[in-house]
């Protein structure tokens, strides 16, 4: 995930920060491409009656995505960063139709927690999955790109920890 030396991210070109790679600053990078079309999240929402009252969820489709996203996250990159975090995202679209929405994509990211309350009444959070980073809020930069690729729609991410964030 990091570069092996600096030479290396002249093949990378966003890989430099600040006119530095992070084979020297050793600040890794966490790398790799989800295959499949990303879903919209704000657009495709659906209304639903959840005990009488109405509530809005993801779609189907949007549902599809981030289990197929989720499948795709390799284990060992599910390192749960602390601190501040930047992300760089590349989402190949099939065609132009698609607004460029990355919060689906943000949300697999993150880890999943469920509040648990024991029978004394005492609330403990319990890890469901384990994410690239703890929360999305941690992103503190985000690089966003549209593009179009008719035949291999797709989505490739890059994830570090900001220098400075204070958990570094």
């Amino acid at each position: 995930m990091a570069c092996a030396t600096e030479a290396d991210c002249t093949r990378v070109p966003w890989c430099r920060i600040a006119g530095k790679c992070c084979a020297v600053t050793r600040n890794p990078r966490i790398r790799f491409t989800v295959y499949g079309q990303a879903a919209s999240k704000a657009n495709s929402r659906q209304l639903v009656l959840l005990r009488g009252k109405p509530a809005s969820i993801k779609s189907e489709a949007a549902l599809m995505f981030e289990a197929d996203m989720l499948r795709q996250i390799p284990p060992k990159l599910r390192v749960m960063l602390t601190g501040d975090c930047a992300v760089r995202m590349r989402i190949f679209y099939r065609d132009r139709r698609s607004d460029l929405d990355e919060s689906i994509v943000l949300d697999c990211l993150q880890s999943q927690y469920k509040n648990i309350t024991d029978p004394r009444g005492v609330t403990s959070k319990v890890l469901l999955r384990r994410g690239v980073v703890i929360n999305d809020r941690q992103f503190k930069a985000k690089h966003i790109y549209h593009g179009i690729d008719k035949q291999n729609p797709r989505i490739e991410l890059v994830v570090w920890q900001m220098k400075g964030s204070g958990d570094d």
